[in-house]
């Protein structure tokens, strides 16, 4: 759990709350940075339309991101599923999100595999005879 923690930690640090803080740097340094779109670049306009709003979305998923990581590290149950809902949301949107979305991608799927892998371990599941049949 503390690895899968750790790695949530630093996309927390890295690709959310480092993204509010430069962007946050830039837009003081050239406030039409946001609405320029020569400095970003997501796949879907309406981002690139929207940026000022993203920066502060990013601002709450890295604080969820690090909250819930802190969580995990302390092996509370609201830690474990607050960053298993932080992991599968960001493996749904990441697409959207594409080029940043693939580091996001790779950094969630694999604290959601250590995150599973650390809770169910060699745990087996069984099927049920009578699962798919009709009574």
């Amino acid at each position: 759990m503390k690895l899968a923690a750790t790695l949530i930690i630093i996309q927390g640090l890295l690709m959310e709350l480092g993204t509010f803080i430069g962007v946050g740097i830039l837009y003081i340094v050239n406030p039409d940075a946001l609405t320029d779109n020569s400095y970003f670049k997501f796949i879907v306009p309406y981002f690139n339309e929207n940026m000022l709003q993203m920066i502060f979305m990013s601002l709450i998923f890295g604080i969820l991101r690090l909250t819930g990581a802190f969580g995990l590290y302390k092996k509370l149950q609201w830690g474990l599923v607050l960053s298993i809902i932080n992991c599968t949301v960001t493996m749904v949107l990441m697409i959207f999100m594409l080029p940043a979305g693939i580091m996001d991608g790779l950094l969630s799927a694999s604290a959601l595999v250590l995150i599973l892998l650390a809770f169910y371990g060699k745990k087996e599941f069984t099927l049920n005879e009578d699962d798919g049949q009709k009574k």
